[in-house]
């Protein structure tokens, strides 16, 4: 019987409320505006930091966790530049560089404990034939680390053999991508692809792996899905090693690199280019609290083995995800305060409009009270009204927010994720707001004295 009578009053007390809102429709859609704007806020915000969450994971799995990244750095001396001399007026000696090897690449294998695995990388922008057609690629010399390291998985077909990789037998694995190009509605493994002037057999495909273009851009990622993938050492005899072909002529005894100019003229140091012979070398280290200390022992080991020549560069792509990761936290924590904020005016201009409300139904709720309404009963009915108009504003918020998170994302290419905790969170929030707002206005319209109220005029 008390649950009867309880629906009943709740039903009656929401029957009146929206028929206060509807007979003031302008005035409770701009009071609802503030609730409107904060919780689409709300959704965008949280939305925008589940896709920054999602985007650093697969980044992170694409870099791998305890990975330290070393690329070489070619030489691209200005041509206009002449050689100093010393206090004596003699030509200094220009200082040689073997350059980043498969050398340096066992000397880290041998002396650091700390790491784990080693994976270098040879990369040649070349072509492929197909029914005499040239397509553009990128041909990759790798062992067989670099799919442990890069967190790539083989779909179809299998990895490089030892015979294969110690014979530099022309075999490669191609990506999705290569593989849906070129033999498209049939199976690539065992056909053979000429890839500049060199018959390649497929072994394997590896699998899809989406890479945006943010993770190319910031971390220097290659879109995998396009490569083809060879054994280094096949690399190295049936296209090219830059340790035993060299563009440009070297004095290797003096270490002197090739001077231009007359006898009367300035001497010049002509630019090296590329003399590198592997292109980028991944690092696996056993635990992540190694990445610093390791990288730099690799450092001053590389630097010492390069002649004191700083010649390359070392990453640790985590420590950049990492800092992406906090500057997106500064965005969202940005964009939380502005929605606490449009929540605030929201719920202010809610408690303003039902205290206007109160005012003008100063008469009617000393009628109330006269025919027996209890404080409760003049509570729960101005509650109803403040609920209402914010849940009314939290659904409009709902649908803004998630549109406004797919126009944000076509719009900017920065990934969204619009979740059912998020749209429910904004409920709860929005419901929260009216209560809170509501409650004041309520306590003073249940506090008003039925005879002063009755006269009001």
């Amino acid at each position: 019987m008390a649950n009867k009578i309880l629906l009943e009053t709740i039903k009656s007390n929401l029957s009146e409320a929206v028929r206060v809102i509807l007979a003031n429709k302008v005035r409770t859609f701009l009071t609802a505006l503030g609730i409107i704007f904060g919780v689409a806020a709300v959704i965008t915000m949280l939305a925008i930091g589940k896709g920054a969450e999602q985007e650093i994971l697969a980044q992170l799995e694409l870099v791998g966790v305890n990975n330290i990244v070393i690329t070489p750095i070619p030489d691209e001396a200005d041509e206009n530049e002449s050689e100093s001399e010393d206090e004596s007026g003699a030509l200094e000696t220009i200082r040689f560089s073997k350059g980043l090897d498969l050398l340096d690449v066992a000397s880290i294998k041998e002396n650091i404990p700390t790491v784990k695995k080693l994976s270098p990388e040879i990369i040649l922008e070349t072509y492929m034939i197909k029914k005499g057609r040239q397509s553009p690629v990128r041909l990759i010399g790798v062992t067989n680390t670099f799919f442990e390291t890069s967190n790539v998985h083989i779909g179809q077909g299998e990895n490089f053999t030892e015979i294969q990789t110690v014979n530099a037998l022309p075999v490669c694995i191609i990506g999705e991508k290569v593989a849906k190009k070129l033999f498209t509605g049939e199976s690539a493994i065992g056909k053979q692809i000429k890839v500049k002037d060199v018959w390649l057999k497929v072994i394997g495909i590896i699998e899809e792996k989406l890479i945006s273009e943010t993770a190319q851009e910031n971390l220097g990622i290659r879109d995998l899905n396009q490569d083809i993938y060879i054994p280094i050492k096949t690399f190295l005899v049936r296209y090219k090693d830059r340790k035993i072909i060299s563009d440009e002529p070297l004095d290797l005894g003096g270490g002197i690199i090739m001077i231009s100019g007359g006898d009367n003229g300035p001497k010049k140091r002509k630019p090296r280019g590329n003399y590198h012979q592997i292109d980028k070398l991944t690092i696996q280290v056993n635990n992540s609290n190694e990445l610093k200390a390791t990288a730099e022992v690799v450092s001053k080991m590389l630097k010492r083995k390069h002649n004191g020549m700083l010649d390359f560069e070392i990453t640790i792509p985590i420590n950049l995800l990492k800092q992406q990761q906090k500057t997106k936290q500064i965005f969202n924590i940005v964009l939380s305060i502005i929605a606490g904020i449009s929540l605030l005016i929201g719920g202010i201009g809610i408690m303003n409009i039902m205290l206007a409300s109160i005012l003008e139904r100063t008469k009617e709720i000393g009628i109330m009270k006269a025919i027996g309404a209890t404080k409760q009963d003049i509570i729960l009915q101005f509650l109803s009204e403040s609920i209402l108009i914010s849940l009314s504003g939290g659904i409009i918020g709902c649908i803004l927010g998630i549109v406004a998170s797919y126009v944000l994302e076509i719009a900017t290419d920065i990934e969204t994720i619009v979740s059912m905790g998020s749209i429910l969170l904004s409920f709860l929030v929005a419901t929260f707001i009216g209560l809170i707002f509501g409650v004041l206005p309520a306590k003073s319209a249940a506090n008003k004295n039925p005879i002063e109220a009755i006269r009001h005029e």
